[in-house]
């Protein structure tokens, strides 16, 4: 069980740098070098998230097949 917190931790973690980075980023006050190499760590979190977005879907889609009567409903993000 604490592997599926420790990997929604890292989920999270990912996800918080990854903001900072692209908010470092658009504010476009780094050298070129630095630039780069932030563009190049937030290409690595975001495929970090991604993966774990998916691996989430195919644990979902697993348990509505042990749960056949289950109805999938759409997501509704919450009203910022």
């Amino acid at each position: 069980m604490s592997t599926r917190k420790g990997k929604t931790v890292d989920f999270e973690q990912a996800l918080g740098e990854l903001e900072s980075v692209v908010d470092r980023l658009e504010h476009g006050e780094l050298p070129l070098e630095d630039a780069l190499r932030q563009f190049e760590r937030g290409i690595e979190l975001a495929r970090t998230c991604q993966g774990a977005l998916k691996q989430a879907e195919q644990r979902v889609e697993i348990l509505l097949q042990k749960t056949p009567d289950a109805e999938p409903e759409a997501f509704e993000p919450a009203p910022e």
